[in-house]
């Protein structure tokens, strides 16, 4: 990318990156140092035209939680119960977006998260617009 001064690094981070969220410090700190690196990368690459991008989901539904929970597939659901979270498929066309915008074009970074997701920790479980 250096040689060719052209190119595009996308971090993937996480609205934990962003804010704190109760027992989860250590994915917490890991997904700030994502953040911390992307910037610290777009000022390193800026004079050879690199463009660095972080993208920062909230909810996504993924095998995530069932990692979390250790293969508790019932306590993993309950994660998104009430709500319709993110897809890994919202979060690569999110990712499609960014990567195809024109060569003046530099997104720095994204945060989505569900319609039903505020922040890091609220997120609205029922009927919207009741």
């Amino acid at each position: 990318m250096i040689k060719n001064n052209s190119g595009h690094i996308i971090n993937l981070g996480s609205i934990a990156g962003r804010e704190v969220i109760a027992n989860g410090n250590g994915y917490a700190a890991t997904k700030h140092a994502v953040d911390a690196i992307t910037k610290s990368m777009r000022l390193d690459f800026l004079e050879y035209g690199i463009k660095v991008t972080a993208i920062h989901p909230g909810s996504v539904k993924t095998e995530f939680s069932e990692v979390r929970f250790k293969g508790d597939l019932e306590r993993a659901e309950k994660v998104y119960e009430g709500f319709e979270p993110l897809t890994a498929l919202d979060i690569a066309e999110t990712i499609w977006f960014t990567a195809t915008r024109p060569k003046h074009v530099t997104i720095n970074e994204l945060i989505i998260m569900p319609t039903a997701q505020a922040n890091a920790t609220t997120i609205f479980r029922g009927t919207p617009g009741f």
